[in-house]
């Protein structure tokens, strides 16, 4: 039946894909402004994992056991990952049909309006059970909002790259991790170094959250000021010749059509993902509760280590338009196969140059998986489904790869006593993430461009 056809056809689609942007400047440009945005969006996502580590267990989840108040405010941390898969789907339907551009923009404002209302959000002790319900229904917009950010930030950088340097302009968007992460952590050192310990608890931790709201700005400029990619009015020109009948929703015909690509990218991410979460928030908790080792010096490891990798992702993004996505990636989840075993004791010395030395050799194994995973992904889908299968793979990667691995990681150190199961634990999704890199079918496109 005519019905089930690939459309647009593979010779429409490989003519699309190799098609240089124009205007290398404006494509920069571009590139750019996703990186921002994207870099906003992880910032007001990852300052709730930092409060949670060090605030939320207390001021919202009061108990009489310090490690059940840590693991409800991780699992509300959690939450926000669950439901990035919705958020996902529901903004690669609509961006494989009206738009990578409008998605972002309503991401944009989504995303700073959760984050700043919970910087003014009253406590348990102010308003009751309401506190903490409130605090979640944040943290799902939140979740929503980075769900459907990811993709659009990206397909606008690699869809509009020249022909060659779709990792590099992709990897714009990657550094937006580490960029929110810095700026994060960041903002809570200053923070924790200008008020006391008792005026961090009351009002200093609110900071960080309130500051989101100014990035609101940023929305409207993408809105105004930036047009979407080549490559989506293309394929919108294509499907607008079909009958509706034959369009159908691009989650299900991504699902369907595309199975193979979704389950390998999905499995690609597990490792990194997870190790990232571990080192950045589970270690955070870890070091300061159980290790004793003061907030302001962990935070201080955290700050160098991601610093460290907004110079890597690009690198490394740089060499997979050269050398192929597939060998660098690789080599990143062979090292975060082994290098965890030696991350906790280093750690455990409660010294800072250890601390950091662990956390740096992993976050060089951590940026060479990511730093190429835009364009990577990018590679495996159709342009007219592309919002939709890159999203859908990203955000269940994360949630089984990065929300719960906080969670994971204190139930497997109260349960064992030993940090050699967290180890052992990030191991076998690294050894998942290898089989799926090498299980990977790419989409006739861009064919000169190593794999």
């Amino acid at each position: 039946m005519a019905e089930n056809v690939e459309l647009p056809s593979p010779a429409w689609r490989d003519q699309a894909i190799a098609t240089p942007a124009d205007n290398p400047a404006k494509a920069r440009r571009i590139a750019l402004t996703a990186g921002l945005a994207a870099s906003i969006e992880w910032y007001d996502f990852f300052i709730y994992g930092t409060a949670a580590a060090l605030v939320f267990g207390p001021m919202f989840f009061p108990s009489a056991n310090p490690v059940a108040g840590i693991l409800v405010a991780f699992a509300t941390f959690g939450v926000g990952f669950v439901v990035r898969p919705i958020g996902g789907i529901l903004f690669g339907h609509f961006g494989d049909k009206f738009g990578r551009k409008p998605m972002l923009v309503v991401a944009m404002i989504m995303m700073p309006a959760a984050t700043t209302l919970i910087g003014l959000l009253p406590t348990y002790s102010s308003i009751g059970i309401a506190a903490p319900v409130l605090l979640v229904l944040f943290r799902i917009c939140q979740g929503l909002a980075v769900g459907g950010q990811w993709g659009g930030a990206m397909l606008m950088a690699t869809e509009n790259a020249p022909e060659g340097k779709r990792g590099l302009y992709g990897s714009f968007v990657q550094v937006g991790v580490p960029v929110g992460l810095v700026a994060g952590n960041a903002v809570f050192l200053v923070i924790a170094r200008v008020v006391s310990p008792e005026q961090f608890m009351s009002w200093g931790w609110r900071v960080p959250f309130l500051l989101s709201a100014v990035f609101l700005l940023l929305a409207l400029h993408i809105h105004f000021r930036i047009e979407d990619t080549p490559e989506f009015r293309q394929a919108e020109a294509k499907l607008a010749t079909l009958s509706q009948r034959r369009r159908r929703s691009p989650v299900i015909d991504v699902l369907r059509r595309h199975p193979r690509q979704v389950l390998t990218a999905t499995g690609a991410l597990l490792g990194g993902n997870a190790a990232l979460y571990v080192l950045v928030t589970g270690t955070l908790d870890y070091a300061t509760r159980t290790l004793g080792i003061p907030k302001d010096k962990m935070l201080i490891a955290v700050f160098a280590t991601m610093s460290t990798a907004i110079v890597l992702i690009p690198l490394f993004a740089y060499l997979s338009d050269r050398i192929g996505r597939r060998r660098v990636c690789a080599a990143g989840s062979i090292v975060m196969g082994v290098w965890p075993f030696a991350v906790f004791p280093l750690v455990e010395t409660t010294n800072l140059v250890w601390i950091v030395l662990a956390l740096e050799v992993a976050i060089i194994a951590i940026s060479a998986g990511y730093g190429p995973l835009a364009a990577l992904f990018a590679e495996l889908f159709p342009a007219h489904l592309r919002y939709s299968g890159v999203s859908f793979a990203y955000q269940f990667a994360s949630v089984f790869g990065g929300g719960v691995a906080p969670f994971i990681m204190v139930l497997l150190l109260e349960s064992t006593g030993s940090s050699v199961a967290v180890s052992a634990y990030l191991s076998v999704l690294s050894v998942i993430a290898l089989v799926s890199l090498a299980l990977m079918r790419f989409t006739p496109v861009e064919r000169s461009a190593p794999r």
